[in-house]
């Protein structure tokens, strides 16, 4: 068995975070999960007396996170694994979403994110190791119409990972995104926020796709406990990969975009060369 870790886990009430969480405790590691509320906190802490630690935390709070870092790292233990989990799905074809919502879904899928990284990577490089994973989604990768701010949000956070894994790659810390494709979460149930409609023009493309994710959602392919596991495997490899897609879903889609991004790039070879001084 691989040794035993820290994880904090931001949002461990459902979905991915209670998967993760659950799947690491029985493989022996601690879970300090972050939630939202007292009730919440004494939920996840009722899992195991000893493995399972709650903080109530918003990761929207920015001035906040340090404070809880540093208090987890002085009473549970060093952090190894940060797990950026916390996270929702917004869903508003985009000339009819606004910009409110557009911030709000940037203030916890990238800027939450961010802050929490940036709390945990002074102990990290401190201790010259530790693992950062970002749960992303194939929509990092991937576009559909209906959810722009949502894969703009992911595409950020994507971005930010890899970027962020060259920069402390020589100080002994890993960065992970983590992709996953549509799993049995509340993601497209209660998580999502909607948009109301208000341009027919939009219908044709819309209305299919929103039909389709409701109709699925519960009924989707994955298993957050397998996805949990894929995770466990990521955290305990010797050489953990920059990006981690989960699900055969994902695996097609990307492939799918990224030939189709090759041919279109091929096509335009001439000129994309015309412009060299």
């Amino acid at each position: 068995m691989a040794a035993s870790k820290i994880l904090l886990i931001t949002g461990v009430s459902s979905g991915f975070g209670r998967a993760l969480a659950e799947e690491a405790m029985a493989a022996g590691h601690t879970v300090v999960g972050t939630v939202r509320s007292a009730q919440a906190a004494r939920d996840f802490e009722s899992l195991s007396a000893n493995q399972a630690h709650a903080r109530v935390l918003d990761v929207t709070d920015f001035d906040a996170i340090d404070s809880v870092i540093a208090e987890i790292e002085t009473n549970v233990g060093p952090i190894d694994v940060l797990v950026n989990n916390a996270g929702y799905g917004h869903e508003g074809v985009m000339e009819e979403s606004t910009l409110a919502e557009m911030r709000h879904q940037f203030d916890v899928n990238v800027f939450g994110a961010a802050a929490m990284m940036k709390a945990v990577l002074p102990f990290m490089r401190e201790r010259r190791r530790g693992h950062i994973i970002n749960i992303t989604s194939m929509g990092g990768h991937i576009t559909m119409p209906g959810i722009t701010w949502y894969c703009g949000s992911k595409f950020a956070l994507e971005g930010i990972s890899e970027a962020l894994g060259k920069e402390v790659a020589s100080l002994g810390i890993a960065v992970t995104a983590v992709a996953p494709g549509s799993f049995r979460t509340d993601w497209a149930g209660r998580s999502m926020a909607r948009t109301p409609r208000s341009i027919a023009d939009y219908d044709a493309i819309f209305d299919p796709i929103r039909q389709a994710r409701a109709e699925k959602s519960g009924k989707q392919l994955g298993d957050p406990k397998k996805a949990a596991r894929a995770m466990l495997a990521a955290i305990d490899a010797e050489q953990p990969p920059a990006h981690l897609l989960l699900g055969s879903d994902a695996l097609k889609l990307v492939r799918e975009k990224l030939a189709a991004f090759e041919a279109e790039i091929s096509a335009w070879e001439t000129v994309t060369r015309s412009t060299d001084g």
